[in-house]
This record gives C-alpha cells, sequence and structure tokens, in this order.
C-alpha cells in the first residue's frame, strides 16, 4: 500500500467528514465507517450511498455511522479495493472490471452479450442466492460484496456514420478501455480498436483520432462527447454492474441484526439506484438530442455472432465457465 495514499487516508480521517449526506456525533459506542467512491456528488451513484447511508444510521439509530468520501480523494478503484481489505476503508463502490484481478469470477461480466437483455440482466444480479456466493467469494481475501449499482449499458457512438452491422465498423478506430477483452470484441465485430484514457476521447473524436467509442448515454453530456459524436448506435453489447464491497473483518465483528441492516440498506439502496439511474439516462437523452446527437437501433444480433469467439476463449477457464453458466441458465 503507498504511503502516500496512507497520509491521504490520515488527513482527511483527522478532518470533518468530505462529501457525506450526514453525520452523528462522536459516541464511542458508536461504529464509524468509511465510504469512498469515485464519482462526482451529483452522479446517481452518490446519491444511491447516500440513500444507502441514511437507510443504515436511521435503522441502528444511530449506532453506525457511515461517512461518504467522493470523487476518488481515496485513491483509484484498485487502491479503494486494497484499503478496503486492510480495513483503512470500510465499504467502496468499485467496477466489477477493477475486481478481476482480485476474484477471476468477475471477469465474467466483462464478457459481451453474456446479458442477452436488461431483463436477464436483472434477473442474475436480483437473484440474492447465485450473487451471494460470489460476493462471499473474496471473503478471505478481506472483502465481501454487498449489492450491486447499474452503470449503463454500452453501445457505440461515432462522428461520420451510424453503425447499424458490424461491417460498418470497417476502417473505423474506436476507443477502448485499456482491456484485452474489449480490444478483441471491437476487432471481432469489425473495427480497429484504440486504447485510450477516458479523459482524452473527446479530443480524440473532435481531431479524428479516433473515430468512435463505446459507452452509454451520459457520456455524451456528461463529457461533452455528443459534441463531436452524433450518431449513436444501440448495439448494447455489455452491461457491466458496479458493486458496492465491504471489510470482511469489520462485517464480521457486528451482531447479527447490524448485519441485517447493512445487507437490507444495501438492497434497497439498489431499488432507488435503478430509479435515480434510469431518470439519469432519459435526461442525458434528451440533452444529447438537443446536442443533436441521433439515435439508432441496429439488430444486436450479427453483433452477438461476431463476439462468439470471446465467450468460447472465456469458457475454456473453469472458475470464469462456472459463473458464466450460471448467468446463461437465467435467461428465459
Amino acid at each position: 500500500m503507498k504511503l502516500k495514499k496512507l497520509g491521504i487516508l490520515f488527513s482527511i480521517t483527522m478532518s470533518f467528514m468530505i462529501g457525506g449526506c450526514s453525520s452523528i456525533g462522536g459516541d464511542n459506542n458508536v461504529v464509524h465507517m468509511k465510504l469512498a467512491h469515485n464519482m462526482s456528488e451529483d452522479h446517481p451513484i452518490h446519491k444511491s450511498l447516500c440513500e444507502f447511508e441514511r437507510l443504515v444510521e436511521e435503522r441502528s439509530n444511530g449506532s453506525i455511522d457511515i461517512e461518504i468520501y467522493p470523487n476518488g480523494v481515496l485513491g483509484s478503484e484498485r487502491e479503494m479495493i486494497e484499503l478496503t481489505q486492510t480495513g483503512a476503508i470500510d465499504i467502496a463502490k468499485v467496477s466489477t472490471g477493477a475486481l478481476e484481478s482480485f476474484e477471476k469470477q468477475y471477469t465474467t461480466f466483462g464478457i459481451p452479450y453474456i446479458f442477452d437483455d436488461l431483463e436477464h440482466y436483472y434477473s442474475v444480479m436480483d437473484d440474492r442466492s447465485l450473487m451471494e456466493e460470489l460476493y462471499n467469494s473474496t471473503d478471505e481475501s478481506g472483502f465481501i460484496g454487498l449489492t450491486y449499482y447499474d452503470s449503463g449499458v454500452r453501445s457505440l457512438y461515432t462522428t461520420s456514420k451510424a453503425i447499424m452491422k458490424p461491417s460498418d465498423l470497417k476502417g473505423l478506430k474506436i476507443r477502448v478501455q485499456q482491456s484485452p477483452t474489449a480490444i478483441k470484441m471491437i476487432e471481432l465485430m469489425g473495427g480497429a480498436a484504440t486504447p485510450m484514457a477516458f479523459g482524452e476521447v473527446y479530443t480524440g473524436l473532435q481531431q479524428g483520432v479516433i473515430d468512435g467509442a463505446e459507452s452509454n448515454e451520459t457520456a455524451l453530456t456528461t463529457n461533452k462527447h455528443g459534441e463531436v459524436a452524433k450518431y449513436f448506435s444501440y448495439n448494447q453489447h455489455t452491461i457491466v454492474p458496479d458493486l458496492t464491497i465491504m471489510n470482511s473483518k469489520l462485517y464480521n465483528k457486528l451482531t447479527e441484526e447490524q448485519q441485517n441492516i447493512i445487507i437490507e440498506s444495501a438492497i434497497e439502496s439498489t431499488a432507488y439506484h435503478k430509479e435515480v439511474w434510469n431518470d439519469s439516462i432519459e435526461s442525458a437523452k434528451e440533452e444529447a438530442k438537443a446536442m443533436g446527437v441521433n439515435f439508432y437501433y441496429p439488430d444486436t444480433k450479427p453483433f452477438q455472432e461476431a463476439v462468439m469467439p470471446l465467450h468460447e476463449e472465456f469458457k475454456k477457464d473453469p472458475d470464469i465457465k462456472n459463473m458464466y453458466d450460471k448467468i446463461r441458465s437465467k435467461v428465459n
């Protein structure tokens, strides 16, 4: 663990709560928890974590006090996971992509078209018995999962034309995350995958360094990509959840009643998040249309067929195949 992060954590811990939604006094009988995430305070994730905080503090009659640290002030996602392992952070919201190096089964969520649609996605993610096995698989590594939050359906957006079929990607440079899976996905669809930091995407689109990118609708507005990319094509290749994780040692120290409060409040905050997330997506679409962005709805089947080699490749790993089969078994 980096010394600079310890310094940041110490200085913040010694100060009044940063970005939290409420605060309880310093009663020695109160269990104080630090919750960290990398989103802004106007993001649906932050709002949902505030709801989680409110529910926990209310139901525990103040015996649990949660302080929220947004905007990545306690480090990158990987650093937040490591700090949660050690107990320097108690709870963190991170992407499943960041969890892949801690538990291989989380890799499954990044496989394109592992979910047929949102109905299939929710049937998996809301199946508590299925997900708890995965959430608890990192117990010995120092943390467990509490719940998930939506982080959008990822699709393609481009500067020159709509992508209605995989062949439309031929010759186009598409920005992807630094992920071997994402790179292979775009290549199988027929495009030229171009790994690039997200902060460089706007300039890349503007200057023609890239011809498009892939994300959800909020990238068009929050990051202003809709100013330079006017074609958003709903090929809907991935639905990757975020997870809220908690230090397992602290969780196991809580009373059974407190544990139930944590879990039940986490689940209820997910239901709350679905509403605020859907509202944010609808708002982003309307704002993007006002920017001149057009939305297109291609048949997703050709895109699914193009990436099937990735499915076969991942299924060769027994750990990933275990989760893969469970997810696919939930198809209606």
